[in-house]
Order: C-alpha cells, then sequence, then structure tokens
C-alpha cells in the first residue's frame, strides 16, 4: 500500500477537507485501513475484523497522541527488544515507554509481528472467523490490562460489521460501503462482568438514550454510572444497569490513571463506586500520572 495513500486518509481522519469533519472518524478509519488489514490477515492469519477493532480502540480511530504524532495504533509498548524511536505516556504506570513509527503502515506491519510471538500462539488455532474468540483470547493472553477489553472489542465489531472483511464473500467493494453503514447495531447487547450488567456505549450514545431502550429512570441510570449530568458518553466506555461494587476486582492493589483517563473512567473500568475510590485517594488528584489505591 502506497504512503500517499495513507497520507490521504490522515488529512481525511484529521479534517484536512470540510466534508471530513462532518464524517464519522471511526467509519473513516476502517475505510483508509480495512485493506490493509484484509492484506494482514492473509500474511499472518490474524482476522481482519480483530486488526480493524484494535486499531479503532487503541487509536481512538487515528486521534490518539500516540498515533497522531508516533503513528502507534496498537499501543504497543517498548519492550526490551524494542530498537526504534520512543515515546513517553502515563498508561498502567507513569511514564511508559511506547514505540514510534514512521507511517501508520510500520504499526500495522509491527502489530501483526507481535501477536505472532510465543505468548499468543494459542490464538492461531482459533477459526479465522471466529471473532469473539479472538478477542477472548487476546484478553486472556494478556494483551491489555483492560477486564472488558474483549468486550468492548466484540462491540466495536458488531457496530461497524467489521466481520464482514474476515470473508472472501464480505469484500466485495461494492457492497462493503453497505455494511458499514446499514448493518450499524440499533441496540446494546448486555454484557456481564463480576456479576454486573452493562453495555458498551457507542460514538453519540448519550444516558437518556440507553435508559429509554432499557426503560429506566435516566436519573437512576445516571446514579448508577456516577454522573450527575446527562450528555455524550465517551466511545466504547462502560454504562452500568444497575448499581457498581464498593470493592475492586480480586488482585487488583493499584492502577494509575492514564493519559485520557480519569478516576471516573477508571471506576467504570473495574465497576467500581467512583466515591469508594475517591475515599480510598483523598489526597491525590486526578489527573494522569496518579496512582490510585483500590483497596
Amino acid at each position: 500500500m502506497k504512503r500517499s495513500f495513507f497520507i490521504a486518509c490522515m488529512l481525511f481522519l484529521f479534517g484536512g477537507s470540510p466534508a471530513s469533519k462532518a464524517a464519522d472518524p471511526y467509519e473513516a478509519y476502517i475505510e483508509c485501513f480495512c485493506q490493509l488489514a484484509v492484506e494482514h490477515q492473509e500474511q499472518y492469519g490474524i482476522p481482519a475484523s480483530i486488526t480493524l477493532a484494535q486499531g479503532l480502540l487503541e487509536s481512538g480511530a487515528g486521534r490518539s497522541r500516540l498515533a497522531a504524532e508516533g503513528n502507534n495504533h496498537f499501543g504497543i509498548k517498548c519492550h526490551k527488544e524494542w530498537k526504534g524511536s520512543t515515546m513517553l505516556r502515563d498508561d498502567d504506570a507513569p511514564n511508559e515507554c511506547f514505540r514510534v513509527y514512521k507511517t501508520p503502515e510500520e504499526s500495522f506491519d509491527d502489530h501483526s509481528r507481535f501477536l505472532r510471538r510465543t505468548r499468543y500462539q494459542k490464538l492461531f488455532s482459533l477459526d479465522v472467523t471466529d471473532y469473539q474468540a479472538w478477542a477472548r483470547g487476546l484478553r486472556e493472553c494478556g494483551y491489555a490490562t483492560d477486564p472488558n477489553y474483549a468486550a468492548r472489542l466484540i462491540t466495536i465489531i458488531e457496530r461497524y460489521s467489521l466481520y464482514t472483511y474476515d470473508t472472501e464473500e464480505g469484500r466485495n467493494p461494492e457492497e462493503i460501503a453497505a455494511f458499514i453503514h446499514q448493518m450499524l447495531v440499533t441496540s446494546h447487547p448486555v454484557r456481564r462482568t463480576r456479576g454486573l450488567h452493562y453495555v458498551v456505549a457507542t460514538p453519540g450514545d448519550t444516558y437518556a438514550a440507553i435508559a429509554k431502550e432499557f426503560s429506566l429512570p435516566v436519573k437512576k441510570l445516571m446514579g448508577y454510572n456516577d454522573v450527575n449530568r446527562d450528555g455524550e458518553i465517551k466511545a466504547w466506555e462502560e454504562v452500568y444497569l444497575e448499581e457498581k461494587l464498593e470493592e475492586a476486582p480480586d488482585g487488583v492493589e493499584r492502577v494509575t490513571i492514564g493519559e485520557g483517563e480519569s478516576i471516573h473512567s477508571i471506576a467504570q473500568r473495574f465497576g467500581m463506586r467512583q466515591q469508594a475510590i475517591k475515599a480510598l485517594n483523598k489526597k491525590v488528584k486526578d489527573k494522569p500520572g496518579n496512582e490510585l489505591r483500590l483497596r
């Protein structure tokens, strides 16, 4: 794939034209990188849907600082074998080292090679069309510390019908736009973590809309999720349909507020009441780089 194509994609994603500002950045990202994801499925055996969903989630559809400044679309950290350029970012710990690439294509290449390591070998015994098993397998193999990582990937894949890219039949150029625009999921699948029922928000969601879908009073839904005003919810964040828990998951003692995160987003990630976290961290400011006690 030519570099000029990626430049055109980046201009489109980051508002290089008036039309791009009105476009859904997630659909624009898919249009930019779907063919590359298909090529990587054929070369490496990684489902195109998984590659696209990880890129969308980890990079915020190419808009995160890590993607915009470092062309890192998959949140891959340096590790001891990395000899290339780097940048620091608050994640599981303050100032963690992340890889920097010259182009998005290099990031996609490195991601595919990264998943071919021994740690992820068991994934390649799965059917390439079983995106749910791949998503759960990535979480089990430790790709991300987020306990709901698999649910987020599955939600993105189903929201944008990315599974169509995993088969030859779904790659007809004349039909693929219809899959993206006409087969969007219109309701939210209910998922469960630690005994709590929740849904994963998609772009443009509000508490009022989700409350209406599940016949819940909007103020009660907002209370479950520690918010006091309605508004657009951060894409791919949990929205709980019942009261969250007072305690953290087993084995989770401390966590660092990462870039783009807050005490509230961490409370959502772990299904824990925000007030319970604040009670344990009375002197900790709500800003990236600070460490929170969860027990």
